[in-house]
């Protein structure tokens, strides 16, 4: 398993970062999500990350479970932000809600530190500098070594990196957006931005939540676990013809359309690693086969002749999306204040 610089921490992580979201909801077996982290780790993975809000806690317990007496061979990153129960200060980025989530996640997961400790989507209610301060405390208390972001727009990045060398505070030394060659969005300022300010840069959903697989072609109904998560995305007609040309360009190279899935998004400088989220043995196995897959210019050139650099052929269904997009009151003036047409 090839090994990266997550940005400038000093740690070493591998490409491949264990992703478990489908732990303990898509894969309700505890003792069979066990045995992949551990197949995992014996394949050379060092990175795993998971979130509180993942089975609103129970996955977090079954990383817990399987790093017993192997905690120091991992890079364990969780994230904070979701909601976490009833009430309105269960969930955010806030510093109250920051200082309960965090003991919260140590407990599940037989802790007493986060490598990596990620706010998980924006927070367009708390000031950054709440958060970094916040965050700040917990790297000193020794509960958290790093801290980073997740779904975060290149000018909150910015404001955070400035914000954090004014005020003398921890900055984000990560960032968690979704990147795949059917989303490929981020090339044009998220990357660029990460690099300036030497962050590391964790990927999610390389194989466009199971497009990239091959599993759904155009004319085809999906039918399985994933559609109740993504369902318009995987009759989306623009990534269902992109599959369609990508699968010769995979045949030409010699690998299946998931190994050039994941070739791609590793195989990009300023990528650090990219998560998978595996549900069954087999799809970790799949995975890990082709862990030392690169691709040359001339497969590059044929990749981007079918999706442009820069391009997002569509959102992700779980992608976040601001508020000044889905709340249509702060893009129109009150009823009163119009002009008369």
């Amino acid at each position: 398993m090839r090994m990266r610089q997550l940005g400038r921490t000093g740690i070493e992580v591998s490409a491949y970062c264990l992703g478990t979201m489908m732990f303990g909801t898509g894969n309700p077996d505890h003792d069979d999500c066990v045995r992949m982290i551990h197949r995992a780790l014996d394949a050379g993975i060092n990175f795993l990350d998971t979130a509180d809000v993942y089975g609103y806690s129970e996955t977090e317990e079954i990383v817990g479970k399987a790093l017993k007496g192997r905690r120091d061979e991992v890079v364990l990153a969780t994230k904070f932000n979701g909601p976490m129960g009833e009430g309105p200060n269960r969930s955010g980025s806030s510093r109250r809600w920051i200082m309960a989530a965090v003991e919260g996640s140590l407990r599940r997961l037989r802790t007493d530190h986060i490598d990596l400790y990620q706010i998980h989507h924006p927070d367009p209610h708390t000031d950054i500098e709440e958060t970094l301060s916040a965050l700040t405390d917990l790297v000193r208390a020794g509960k958290v070594r790093a801290i980073g972001s997740s779904n975060l727009p290149a000018s909150e990045i910015v404001e955070a990196q400035w914000v954090s060398q004014q005020r003398g505070l921890h900055r984000l030394r990560t960032e968690q957006p979704t990147y795949s060659i059917l989303n490929r969005g981020i090339e044009r300022e998220i990357l660029p931005v990460c690099r300036r300010y030497g962050m590391g840069v964790l990927v999610w959903s390389p194989l466009a939540m199971g497009l990239l697989t091959g599993r759904y072609r155009k004319g085809t109904a999906p039918n399985d676990a994933r559609m109740r998560w993504v369902p318009q995305h995987l009759t989306d007609e623009n990534k269902l013809d992109a599959v369609e040309r990508l699968l010769p360009v995979a045949d030409a190279a010699g690998v299946s359309l998931t190994h050039l899935a994941m070739a791609f998004a590793t195989g990009h400088p300023d990528v650090t690693s990219a998560i998978i989220g595996p549900r069954t043995m087999a799809h970790l196995d799949d995975l890990i086969a082709g862990a030392t897959v690169t691709l040359d210019d001339d497969v590059l050139d044929r990749i981007d002749a079918i999706v442009p650099p820069g391009t997002d052929l569509g959102p992700l269904d779980v992608s976040y999306t601001p508020p000044a997009l889905t709340r249509p009151a702060l893009r129109r003036r009150p009823v009163g204040e119009r002009s008369a047409a």
